[in-house]
């Protein structure tokens, strides 16, 4: 009877916890899901749902080096290899532009998948540029609205600079994005 009591208890945790991170995603709290999804991806990391809602959290949040376990483990479904990648192809392109941006890497080689996501519309807009000096910062418009434009710069520090992506609506900061 106590093993029963014990295994109804566990379960019921594990739905509160993956309750809790929906009800938190669908209040854009982005960044408390994937810390939630970090600290408890070992339990439920068999969980495709879990593993998604978890990484897309990351992503909401910035946090894209964090998708590259998820991008692994989401094989057994057909929407979970779509989501596999969909991660796959931000977190090759934040790499590439890092790579770029830091080591001046010709990107207009490549002819790559993209996604809806800010960070693979900035990867198409510098890629596009071809070869070229590089520069303190870029200014890209985009090409689907006239008004969003994106400046990219890399933020300098000790051992590791940093990618910073600043969308602008007309001249109002919409968001600030860093990479690492």
């Amino acid at each position: 009877m106590k093993l029963l009591l014990t295994l109804l208890l566990a379960l019921n945790l594990y739905a509160n916890i993956k309750q809790n991170m929906f009800n938190l995603y669908q209040n854009s709290k982005y960044e408390e899901v994937c810390q939630i999804g970090f600290d408890n991806f070992k339990k439920n990391k068999r969980d495709e749902e879990f593993v998604s809602l978890y990484a897309f959290s990351c992503l909401n949040s910035d946090y894209i080096d964090r998708l590259a376990v998820p991008t692994a483990v989401l094989k057994f479904s057909k929407e979970a290899r779509a989501n596999s990648a969909y991660f796959s192809v931000i977190l090759m392109q934040k790499k590439l532009l890092y790579h770029a941006l830091v080591d001046n890497y010709d990107l207009s080689e490549f002819t790559l998948p993209t996604t809806d996501y800010v960070l693979s519309r900035v990867f198409d807009l510098y890629a596009k540029i071809g070869k070229h000096k590089p520069r303190v910062f870029y200014l890209f418009e985009d090409p689907h609205d006239k008004k969003l434009t994106y400046k990219l710069y890399l933020v300098r520090e000790n051992r590791l600079s940093k990618i910073v992506i600043e969308e602008f609506y007309d001249t109002i900061t919409i968001k600030r994005h860093v990479y690492w």
